[in-house]
């Protein structure tokens, strides 16, 4: 309780900072306030932040359609080994990327696909062209979707196989008697199964969604320009942090906020609406 305060919600007094002109010298106290002026970024569309939401917009759909199922798949894969000993075994190697930070993540990512890499000076070696992966900007949004699903599609996994380790084996056995394929399994007895936690992880990454990797997009942002890797975590540092608008940043930090609340809010209520607990009742 004590972390979370410290580092959660005492930081929400400085969101008093989108209500100022703020000044780093005067501090929250003595900065003076400027009602709703800051807001004028997000409500007159300012190019810089409008690329910004559209870039983060294309990435939250990308891994709520691509990264979201890919643990769901790997666990019902895994679930479907009958050796224990190999499921335990891939699991364990999928999973470990998880424990790497994303300064190591995106240096494996260049010694592997960079211009110097690994493949890269195969195909040299071979006689061929080397590929432009690493600072390409067409190819940016694919390399951070698989970059995210190397990392934690392992771990998310765990989570799903522990639901498919409670479901009945009764069921399995009735259904095959009943001459039900392993299809028909799937569809009516595991996915059923997975429904709950799927809905409630939906509901966590909705309002998460917003936020699409600061540290692994801000690592890579350089070599590809903003053009295609600012979102709104990394406008929020640019021109806070590097560019000193701290009102205006402080603005587009609150209202991401607010609208992950509504999105949470929203997703709960229709999940209730669904027969489903959702994050929590009522």
């Amino acid at each position: 309780m004590l972390i979370l305060f410290a580092f959660h919600y005492f930081p929400l007094w400085g969101n008093v900072i989108a209500f100022q002109d703020y000044q780093p010298y005067l501090g929250v106290g003595k900065s003076l306030w400027s009602g709703v002026e800051n807001f004028k970024t997000i409500v007159d569309g300012d190019p810089e932040f409008l690329n910004a939401v559209k870039n983060t917009l294309i990435l939250t759909a990308i891994q709520t359609v691509i990264v979201f199922p890919a643990p769901i798949v790997v666990a019902l894969v895994l679930h479907s080994l009958l050796s224990n000993r190999i499921r335990q075994f891939v699991q364990t190697v999928i999973y470990l990327p998880h424990f790497m930070s994303w300064v190591i993540v995106v240096a494996v990512f260049q010694q592997m696909l960079g211009g110097t890499g690994m493949i890269n000076n195969w195909l040299r070696s071979h006689g061929y062209d080397p590929i432009n992966i690493i600072g390409n900007a067409e190819a940016f949004r694919a390399l951070l979707t698989s970059q995210v699903m190397w990392k934690d599609t392992g771990w998310a996994t765990i989570l799903f196989l522990a639901v498919l380790s409670q479901i009945d084996r009764s069921l399995y056995e009735a259904s095959a008697v009943d001459g039900a394929t392993r299809w028909r399994q799937t569809w009516h007895i595991t996915l059923p199964g997975l429904k709950p936690i799927i809905i409630l992880l939906l509901i966590l990454k909705l309002g998460d969604s917003l936020t699409v990797g600061f540290e692994q997009i801000i690592l890579q942002q350089q070599a590809v320009g903003t053009d295609v890797s600012e979102v709104l975590d990394t406008y929020v540092y640019n021109n806070g942090i590097l560019g000193g608008d701290w009102g205006t940043s402080a603005a587009v930090g609150l209202v991401k906020s607010v609208v992950a609340l509504v999105l949470v809010l929203g997703a709960n209520k229709l999940a209730h609406r669904f027969g489903e607990e959702g994050v929590y009742r009522g």
